[in-house]
């Protein structure tokens, strides 16, 4: 019986209850009582503790949330310590975390070590031994070297100094792409560019350094080393996808920061800031947590919509999620139409229906009016005008269609003794692509062209 109460088998409970009613009427005990009985059991086999196992939880939960009460530092440093090979579970404890108040001071190869260590009453230093590709060896080593020669003061340094036999290249990249490195400099695309620079550089080192021994002091080592490897910047997208790699989830920032300023000027509402409506809304954010589950009507795909204010779940039914999966891709912007209402099991929560979605190219097509281009006695030029013009190539054309348009362009001149608008011709229409943005911010134009939004 308590075993077919373990695997919560119908047909054997079924069975069990049949003999439990043999054994009661041999005891005298009705059909009925005994069937009462065996229903408190049959419960029980749904979700049920003695009374010492619930007492011994009881405890250990109120003394769980005693520590993370009173020590809220310490508690989840030990959690994400015992979780630091699983992701996803210090995705979820680091959520909790700053939820409750706790701030994160990124990856550190000069104060870091293996472990999360707590700084003060509400602070937390990320354990090194949680960034994908290193490995208890190596932040052991690593910290060592750091402990008896002193903290590391450059890409150079760290790698002539540390045991490269139990700190390896793989090692070195994990670190710079969760941003260990950036103490000694903020720039991870030239210093991810230079670990084989810097792993010669090292190696002529300990070459030099066999000299010594060989010939005279004075042919020794050297302390001059090359220049970073010239690397361009990463963009806000580039630098946490890296960091996404290392450490399993986005920590010194959100990707929707690299659209923020653009797309609240025609997305202004917030997902914190959603209400009740009969008329289709627009939303904004980045997608993530795509999943589906199975109805009685088919699949009903769930996708999550995180714009920094907060994260809003968003249900599509299967052929409108076919018809828009090219935008529900996990860490991309999307820009959808929602149906946003009370949800019946919850008054006080919304639910929220995917209608359709466009791109952020058509978005800027729907929303923008025109391109604004302002210029002064500084930055008046005749090339800076064809720049503009000639900022649509051919390929460009192919995205113009009946439902998408161009943005005309217009250009305001401001002179110490007038000022005037021109609105360009149809040939010089801007199409607002992610190519013909960059180009655009590329001109030199003190900053001052832009998309003009109802």
């Amino acid at each position: 019986l308590r075993r077919a109460m373990g695997k919560k088998k119908a047909d054997e409970m079924a069975l069990h209850r049949s003999i439990f009613r043999q054994g009661a009427e041999k005891n005298n005990i009705s059909t009925d009582q005994a069937d009462s009985i065996f229903d408190l059991m049959e419960e029980f086999a749904g979700y049920g503790f003695n009374k010492s196992h619930a007492a011994a939880y009881s405890l250990l939960a109120y003394q769980t949330a005693w520590i993370k009460v009173h020590h809220p530092a310490e508690f989840f440093c030990a959690n994400l310590t015992v979780e630091m090979g699983d992701t996803d579970k210090l995705k979820v404890l680091y959520d909790d975390a700053v939820t409750f108040g706790l701030s994160f001071e990124s990856p550190h190869i000069n104060l870091g070590e293996y472990v999360f260590k707590p700084i003060g009453v509400n602070g937390i230093r990320y354990g090194l031994g949680a960034i994908k590709g290193t490995g208890q060896l190596a932040i052991t080593e690593i910290v060592q070297v750091r402990e008896s020669g002193g903290y590391f003061n450059s890409l150079f340094d760290f790698c002539d100094r540390v045991d490269r036999s139990k700190v390896n290249k793989r090692t070195v990249e994990a670190l710079i792409k969760a941003g260990a490195f950036d103490c000694i400099s903020t720039e991870r695309s030239s210093l991810l560019a230079s670990v084989d620079l810097a792993w010669e550089f090292a190696q002529s080192q300990a070459n030099n350094l066999l000299q010594v021994g060989l010939f005279d002091a004075e042919h020794g080592a050297h302390s001059d080393e090359p220049p970073l490897n010239v690397s361009d910047r990463w963009s806000v997208r580039e630098r946490l996808t890296h960091e996404k790699a290392a450490l399993g989830f986005h920590l010194s920032g959100h990707l929707f920061e690299e659209y923020a300023l653009e797309v609240r000027q025609f997305i202004k509402t917030p997902l914190s800031d959603l209400s009740e409506s009969k008329e289709p809304q627009w939303l904004i954010g980045i997608v993530k947590n795509e999943r589906f589950i199975n109805t009685t009507r088919g699949k009903l795909f769930i996708f999550e919509l995180d714009d920094m204010s907060c994260v809003r779940e968003i249900s599509a039914e299967e052929s409108v999620f076919h018809a828009n999966k090219h935008h529900i891709q996990e860490d991309q912007l999307m820009v959808a139409q929602v149906r946003v209402q009370a949800d019946r099991r919850d008054t006080t929560q919304l639910r929220l229906t995917l209608l359709r979605s466009i791109s952020l190219f058509e978005a800027r097509c729907q929303f923008g009016r025109y391109l604004q281009c302002r210029l002064n006695d500084n930055s008046c030029k005749l090339e800076d005008l064809i720049d503009i013009k000639n900022i649509h190539s051919q390929g460009d054309n192919a995205l113009i269609n009946s439902h998408v348009k161009g943005l005309g362009i217009r250009i305001a001149f401001q002179t110490t003794n007038c000022e005037a608008e021109i609105v360009l011709g149809e040939s010089a229409m801007f199409v607002p692509t992610d190519e013909a943005m960059l180009k655009l911010m590329a001109i030199p134009l003190q900053g001052h062209a832009f998309i003009a939004y109802d």
